[in-house]
């Protein structure tokens, strides 16, 4: 039994083909071109996905589903892809689209919930019924797994954690909301944080590292001063943890999970973030004084850019078929 999973991005479309045991056997990926029509974008993913399965040398009959992750906000039920903004989309029927060229049962939700429900599954937090999987990057994606299933909310718009707000009247954010953890704690908001320091303090070593040019200064810039000790760097990094665990432990406070996910290039930092974080956790969430009761644990995600597609896949697994995955 074979699963396809489809990421659909606003660059480009990734597509894979999963086993029973939720393991990725092929992958391939195509320009999104994001300015054509929704049903020519649509039409490309369907080739795509059948191209894979020939590739695998199968048939259509060996596939019991297709999935697909999208960001933005989906109606599971009936297949409708209610708002993405990267591509423009509005009300797009993306399962009906779809099945003029694969009659397939189609599966839809949000691109981060399908790589929570990845990591979750088969990843980082494999072998727990409750998980909490945040990606660090151009702003914070987030997706909620709550006894092997995604946490939507009735309108299957939930787990937007990165716009909770942590400082009232604070950053402006993309939203329109100020304030939001997105601003504060996302890789482009270290970023904008590591500019703004190198900027007051020409002499800092993010400066250097970046060949004097403070629009070369990313995220890992920060990061590689601060382990060589420059002092400009480590409280910019410092700050970021802080902002960073503010957010992780009022996700802790309200879902209790298991274990929380770490991913994004930020993620990329292993044990020096997650040693920062958990010490700065372990004082913040509202447990901390509670003795011999069990806490989150924190951890890296292991599954990089596959996430989204093998968890895509993963949208047809039935209930059953995601609880026998922990045990594999």
């Amino acid at each position: 039994m074979y699963f396809l999973g489809i990421d659909l991005g606003g660059t480009k479309i990734a597509a894979g083909l999963v086993d029973s045991s939720g393991r990725l056997l092929v992958k391939r990926s195509i320009p999104t071109k994001r300015e054509r029509p929704f049903q020519e974008i649509i039409k490309d993913m369907a080739f795509l996905a059948q191209g894979l399965v020939e590739e695998a040398g199968l048939s259509l009959a060996a596939i019991q589903s297709i999935g697909v992750g999208s960001p933005g906000t989906p109606d599971v039920k009936n297949g409708v892809l209610l708002y993405n903004n990267n591509l423009g989309f509005r009300n797009v029927p993306l399962r009906m689209e779809i099945q003029r060229y694969l009659p397939l049962p189609v599966h839809l939700d949000n691109d981060a919930n399908c790589a929570a429900l990845a990591e979750g599954l088969v990843g980082a937090a494999k072998g727990v019924s409750s998980s909490v999987t945040i990606t660090l990057g151009t702003g914070i994606g987030s997706g909620v797994i709550i006894n092997h299933q995604i946490y939507g909310g009735f309108n299957n718009a939930a787990a937007e954690l990165g716009h909770m707000v942590i400082e009232v009247n604070g950053e402006a954010c993309t939203c329109g909301r100020r304030g939001c953890w997105e601003a504060y704690a996302s890789a482009t908001a270290l970023i904008r944080q590591a500019r703004a320091a190198a900027a007051d303090h020409p002499g800092s070593l993010m400066l250097a590292l970046a060949e004097g040019d403070p629009a070369k200064i990313t995220a890992k810039t920060a990061f590689d001063a601060a382990r060589q000790g420059d002092a400009v760097a480590f409280g910019v990094v410092e700050q970021y943890f802080d902002y960073l665990a503010v957010g992780i432990s009022n996700v802790i406070n309200i879902f209790q999970p298991e274990i929380i996910v770490i991913g994004g290039g930020i993620s990329q930092q292993g044990e020096y973030l997650l040693s920062a974080l958990q010490k700065r956790v372990a004082q913040e969430i509202y447990t901390s004084n509670i003795n011999n009761l069990p806490t989150t644990q924190l951890k890296v995600a292991v599954l990089g850019n596959d996430a989204g597609i093998i968890g895509a896949a993963l949208l047809g697994f039935t209930a059953g078929q995601r609880r026998g995955l922990t045990l594999a």
